[in-house]
């Protein structure tokens, strides 16, 4: 990989949600985006992805995770041989535990065994070293997100809401350059999601999810309890900050006593309404929300954040972007960056001391013949064109 020259990166992304694997190709220099290529996702397999739920909160060492480490690696494996010509690979790995108070991250991944099976250098371990900078390790997409208002020639402060597991939030101003300077983003996790409204719907109804928000559309939401929860201490802390998916797990048995419908209806603007919140501490009220993650597609959902923002809050869709692979996008971008030696993270978007590069790299001794092949066509073309 020639560290001058932008390169066709991947990015591979399994989230919070933990349905499965996003997969997608991104041309990059680490600077700029210069173009979108192929996506894939591949659901885990039910019998992986519930023994990934079941090691949640699990630290290395634990019992079992040397098995289960090799298994999601390999379904990452897997999913990279439908992009055999890109260069370098984005290994986010899975979120098992998250406690940046105590100074330590834990997603599950080997990249160097990636790296050997798909014969490609690849970056993974993307917040440790963030983490040990006194950072949240957490968001890590607004570098990404700064990129594509440059790549798009936005003007205006927006907002970036992702609405995985667990949401949060890039606020960025495009007007300035650089992403890593002071007043161009800042980023932090808003509070719940869908993870709670997921793991509702996979104990009382019988699905993954409440498809469209049909079923909270028909509730009516405990606003007492949405009040009490807003109570919790993290959303008094200052911004940047991060949060483990089941830091509010004590909420779903507060709600056995409710109906399935007010259940998910409470759950749903909860979310917003941690949203709503998240709106009073940024620098200045963005001009717009744009959503991407599972969130968007939630109609309810969408209502009552534009409800709690008072803004205009759109897909990213509205402007060109795929919302359903815009963080393995990030990934791609992010790898590229960590291999050139930039900056992923700032005191803006993390709260680290200073702008961190955080990522380790494995880089293959021989490259793929596919990957041999793209190389020296591009060298011959490069020496062709003087």
């Amino acid at each position: 990989m020639k560290l001058e020259e932008p390169v066709w990166a991947l990015g591979l992304m399994s989230g919070t949600s933990m349905d499965g694997i996003d997969g997608a190709a991104l041309l990059t220099d680490g600077v700029d985006i210069l173009g979108f290529g192929p996506k894939r996702f591949e659901p885990f397999d039910p019998a992986l992805r519930a023994d990934l739920r079941a090691a949640l909160g699990s630290w290395p060492g634990a019992a079992g995770l040397d098995t289960l480490e090799a298994r999601l690696t390999e379904a990452h494996a897997a999913l990279a041989g439908y992009f055999p010509t890109t260069e370098v690979v984005g290994f986010h790995g899975q979120t098992l535990a998250h406690d940046p108070a105590a100074g330590r991250t834990h997603q599950l991944g080997d990249g160097a065994a990636l790296g050997r099976r798909v014969e490609r250098d690849v970056v993974w371990d993307f917040r440790t070293a963030d983490v040990a900078s006194g950072g949240e390790g957490a968001p890590l997409v607004p570098f990404f997100h700064h990129a594509l208002a440059r790549m798009l020639n936005w003007t205006e402060v927006t907002a970036i809401l992702n609405i995985g597991g667990v949401a949060n939030v890039t606020w960025i101003d495009p007007n300035v350059a650089r992403p890593g300077a002071s007043g161009a983003l800042l980023a932090f996790d808003t509070g719940p999601g869908n993870a709670l409204l997921n793991d509702l719907m996979a104990a009382r109804g019988g699905a993954e999810m409440d498809s469209g928000g049909a079923l909270a559309a028909t509730g009516t939401p405990d606003r007492a309890l949405i009040a009490e929860v807003l109570e919790d201490p993290y959303f008094a802390r200052p911004a940047p900050k991060s949060l483990d998916r089941d830091h509010f797990d004590w909420v779903l048995p507060r709600l056995a006593d409710h109906s399935l419908e007010d259940a998910a209806a409470t759950l749903t603007e909860l979310t917003a309404a941690a949203v709503g919140h998240a709106s009073k501490i940024m620098p200045e009220a963005p001009t717009r929300w744009l959503v991407t993650g599972g969130g968007r597609l939630n109609a309810t959902m969408m209502r009552a954040l534009a409800a709690q923002t008072n803004l205009p809050v759109e897909p990213v869709e509205s402007v060109g972007l795929d919302g359903d692979f815009l963080e393995a996008q990030a990934f791609a971008y992010l790898a590229v960056r960590v291999m050139r030696g930039l900056a992923t993270t700032s005191p803006d978007t993390t709260g680290a001391r200073l702008p961190v590069c955080g990522g380790r790299i494995f880089r293959v001794e021989t490259p793929s013949p596919v990957i041999a092949a793209v190389s020296k066509v591009r060298g011959t073309a490069a020496a062709g064109g003087g």
